[in-house]
C-alpha cells in the first residue's frame, strides 16, 4: 500500500482572532472574514463544502453545509506570528520565546559590521513595507550601489538590491553574511534576500526572493520522515524555513505556479510527504494591503480544489491550512496573530468535526501517525477521529 500525505500551507490565510491576538497588536485582525465582510460576502463553493464555514463565521459561507472534510481550526501556540514560527509549529517545534524583533531597526555597529563584511554601506535601517522603502530608497541604492537594509514586526533582516546594480548571488551571500552574523543575542528567524527591478517611480520586486532561517530548534516531521526513508518533497519556500534540513523544495512566485507542482507531485509521487507554502495570500496581496487581489486568490484556490480532489487515491491524507494571519483590511501591512483553518481530506477521511486544536503541532503529528514514524515533542494527533 502507497502512502501519501500532503500539507498545504495558504501562507497568512488566517482564519480569525486567537485567545491573545490583542497582545500582539492585532486586535481587530480576522483575515477571511474581514475580506468576506469587505467583499459583501465570500462565494467559494469548493471550499464552503470541505466545510471552511462551519468553525469560524464567514460571511457568504453557509454554516449549515454537510461538510466532505474533516473541519476545524488550530491556535498558535508558539509565541510569534511568522512563517518560520508558523511551520515549525506545524512540524512538531514549538517555540520558549518568540523571535526577537526590531522595531526600531538594528544596532548601527551590527550594520557597519555587516557592511564591512560585504563590501557595500546601508541604507534605510527601519520597519517598512518592502514596496514602500524600494520606491522611496531605489534611487540612492543604485546611484550609490548601497543596500537597502529594512525589517518589519516580524523577526527579519531584509536586504533589497536592484538586480540590475547588485548581482543575484552578491545579494545571496550578504545575506548569508547576515545569517551568520545574527545569532545569539542578535537572533532573528530569517534574513531575506529581496531583489527588485524597473525604473524609478515603477520598481518592481522580482520573484528571485529568498529566505535563509534558522536551523530549527527541535527535532521536526521533517527529521522524524528523514529517519524512517519516508520521500520529502518540498514546493515553495519550505526549504529556506526549515535552513533546507531534510527537505528541498522548488520555489514558487506565484500561487498558480505552487497548485501546478502540487498536481505534478500527486500525479508522480507514489509514496511519500508533500510540504506545500502557497505564499501569494501573504506576500502579494496580504502585505500590500490588497483586497481586491486577495478576494481573488480565494476565488482561483477555490476554483482549483476540484483539481486536487480528483488526483487523491484511496489512502491519501492532505490537510489544508495557514501559518499566520494576513489582513489586508487593517491599516497594519504586517503579519496578525490568528487562529488557522484545518481543512482535512482524503477518500479514507471522515467528515467529523475537529474542534479548536490547542496548537499547529496537531497536523504535524497526525502526519506523524499516518507514516508510523516516531511521535514528535509537541501536538496531539487527530488520525483516530478522521480515518476510516
Amino acid at each position: 500500500m502507497s502512502k501519501r500525505a500532503a500539507i498545504i500551507v495558504l501562507d497568512g490565510l488566517g482564519i480569525g482572532p486567537a485567545p491573545d491576538t490583542a497582545a500582539y497588536g492585532d486586535a481587530g485582525s480576522d483575515t477571511l472574514g474581514n475580506v468576506a465582510r469587505a467583499v459583501g460576502g465570500l462565494r467559494l463553493p469548493n471550499l464552503e463544502r470541505l466545510g471552511l464555514g462551519k468553525d469560524r463565521p464567514i460571511p457568504g459561507l453557509a454554516p449549515g453545509v454537510s461538510p466532505t472534510a474533516a473541519h476545524g481550526v488550530a491556535q498558535p501556540a508558539s509565541p510569534g506570528k511568522d512563517s518560520t514560527t508558523g511551520h515549525w509549529e506545524i512540524c512538531g517545534v514549538l517555540l520558549e520565546r518568540a523571535f526577537r524583533t526590531y522595531p526600531k531597526g538594528f544596532p548601527v555597529p551590527l550594520l557597519d559590521e555587516f557592511a564591512r563584511r560585504t563590501g557595500r554601506g546601508w541604507l534605510g535601517n527601519k520597519a517598512a513595507s518592502g514596496t514602500a522603502i524600494i520606491a522611496e530608497l531605489g534611487t540612492e541604492h543604485q546611484r550609490t550601489g548601497k543596500w537597502i537594509v529594512y525589517t518589519s514586526a516580524d523577526s527579519v533582516f531584509q536586504v533589497a538590491a536592484h538586480e540590475a546594480t547588485v548581482p543575484l548571488e552578491e545579494l545571496y551571500r550578504a545575506c548569508e553574511v547576515a545569517r551568520e552574523m545574527l545569532i545569539g543575542e542578535h537572533a532573528v528567524s530569517r534574513a531575506i534576500a529581496r531583489p527588485f527591478v524597473g525604473a524609478p517611480g515603477a520598481y518592481q520586486r522580482s520573484p528571485r526572493r529568498r529566505d535563509f532561517s534558522l536551523e530549527p530548534v527541535g527535532t521536526t516531521l521533517l527529521d522524524r520522515l528523514a529517519e524512517a526513508g519516508v520521500p520529502r518533497v518540498g514546493i515553495g519556500k519550505v526549504d529556506d524555513l526549515f535552513a533546507a534540513r531534510n527537505i528541498t523544495s522548488e520555489h514558487t512566485p506565484t500561487n498558480g505556479d505552487a497548485y501546478r507542482l502540487i498536481e505534478r507531485a500527486l500525479d508522480e509521487v507514489e509514496t511519500g510527504f508533500v510540504f506545500v507554502n502557497v505564499i501569494e495570500f501573504d506576500q502579494t496581496w496580504g502585505h500590500r494591503n490588497d483586497v481586491a487581489g486577495f478576494h481573488q486568490g480565494l476565488r482561483e484556490l477555490d476554483a482549483w480544489v476540484p483539481r486536487l480532489i480528483d488526483r487523491l487515491r484511496q489512502d491519501d491524507l492532505v490537510i489544508l491550512t495557514a501559518d499566520h494571519g494576513n489582513d489586508p483590511t487593517t491599516p497594519s501591512t504586517d503579519h496578525s496573530r490568528e487562529v488557522v483553518p484545518v481543512l482535512t481530506l482524503g477518500p479514507r477521511v471522515q467528515p467529523v468535526a475537529l474542534g479548536v486544536r490547542r496548537t499547529f503541532a496537531d497536523l504535524g503529528q497526525t502526519v506523524a501517525d499516518y507514516f508510523g514514524v516516531t511521535r514528535l515533542a509537541a501536538g496531539t494527533s487527530f488520525l483516530g477521529e478522521v480515518w476510516a
